[in-house]
């Protein structure tokens, strides 16, 4: 099938409308029922309680986009069937966060997240979208679980400051959507265009002064298993078998930040579930970096990244091996030097 590439912009533009729209309505809301995020204890780096639930707004021109683009689409067969997957395991870690976010401060507890977050995978693996190059099947299955689990969480977490989530997210989309574009995997194709549209849409509204909004849980858990759902779409191993690790490269300053924080945390016997200003990216900006400047330095690093994906993707077996090490020991390097940061 030849999709003409317009309708992939028809389909981010659509999202980016829908999402910019709406989420004012959603602040608005927000407020009237006292939905807000409360800078309830010291990690928390916002100083006056915050609309949240922003993740509503982006949900909404996320499945907007894709409904109507099936009105222009005709999709191959199998395609609706890895749609619906996405959908439902969708709206499942959407009302997960929905849920955690009107119930902050307090919100869920870690084993009831990880259960619900489970089960959205299995929902998406059910619905055939898993990691297909690992046998036996039984692990494939389990470390598709743990990819969705995990990526998902890797997004929550770097939602430390404004524009930043969104930002990562929308670069990711699109790495995801270039990667596919060849492989005509119309699914993921229309799935990342819309993303990267919505994670647009919201960014103005989360960057604004006077009218900010957080996109919360509900935002930060969707986009992260949207992204997850992606990675699993798209095809890696065309040219040689270390393309698979193409999503770590896309994905890699969520994770680059998750197991980062992981490790600080665990190396002063604290548990990496419990909250702390050890994100790479306050440490960034005790060295004297605004706000701004480290989301705008975090997004350049992700195209970065996402172009060392696609070069990976079509050099030979030595070139991307010795890329993959490359962008490893730099990350490496990186760790040690903010590291060395006293965060209070």
């Amino acid at each position: 099938m030849n999709t003409p590439y317009d309708l992939y912009l028809i389909c981010a533009l659509t999202a980016l409308a829908v999402t910019y729209a709406l989420t004012p309505l959603v602040r608005s809301a927000a407020l009237r029922l006292q939905w807000m995020d409360t800078p309830s204890s010291a990690i928390k780096t916002h100083k006056t309680p915050t609309p949240s639930l922003g993740g509503l707004g982006i949900a909404a021109g996320f499945f907007a986009a894709l409904l109507v683009i099936r009105l222009f689409t005709h999709f191959p067969t199998g395609t609706l069937h890895n749609l619906r997957g996405i959908f439902i395991g969708g709206a499942i870690m959407l009302a997960l966060g929905f849920t955690d976010d009107i119930r902050k401060p307090r919100g869920l507890g870690v084993k009831t997240k990880f259960l619900f977050q489970g089960i959205a995978a299995a929902v998406l693996i059910a619905y055939g979208m898993r990691i297909g190059f690992i046998s036996p099947e039984y692990l494939a299955l389990a470390l598709s679980v743990i990819w969705v689990v995990g990526v998902s969480n890797a997004l929550n977490i770097i939602d430390i400051m404004d524009g930043f989530a969104s930002s990562q997210a929308a670069v990711a989309a699109l790495c995801f959507l270039l990667i596919a574009l060849p492989s005509e995997a119309v699914y993921v194709n229309f799935a990342a265009a819309a993303l990267a549209g919505a994670a647009l849409g919201f960014l103005p509204h989360n960057l604004s002064s006077s009218r900010k909004i957080f996109m919360g849980d509900s935002g930060s858990l969707f986009l992260g298993f949207m992204l997850a759902a992606l990675s699993l779409g798209a095809s890696y191993d065309a040219t040689h078998t270390l393309g698979v690790l193409a999503p770590l490269l896309i994905l890699a300053v969520p994770i680059y930040d998750t197991f980062f924080v992981a490790v600080i945390r665990m190396s002063r016997g604290c548990s990496p579930f419990m909250g702390s200003k050890d994100h790479y990216a306050l440490r960034l900006e005790k060295l004297g970096l605004s706000r701004r400047a480290v989301v705008a330095l975090s997004a350049a690093a992700a195209m970065l990244f996402g172009a060392c994906a696609w070069q990976a993707l079509h050099a030979d077996f030595t070139q991307a091996l010795s890329l993959y090490l490359s962008v490893g020991l730099a990350l490496l390097a990186f760790s040690f030097y903010i590291a060395r940061l006293r965060m209070d």
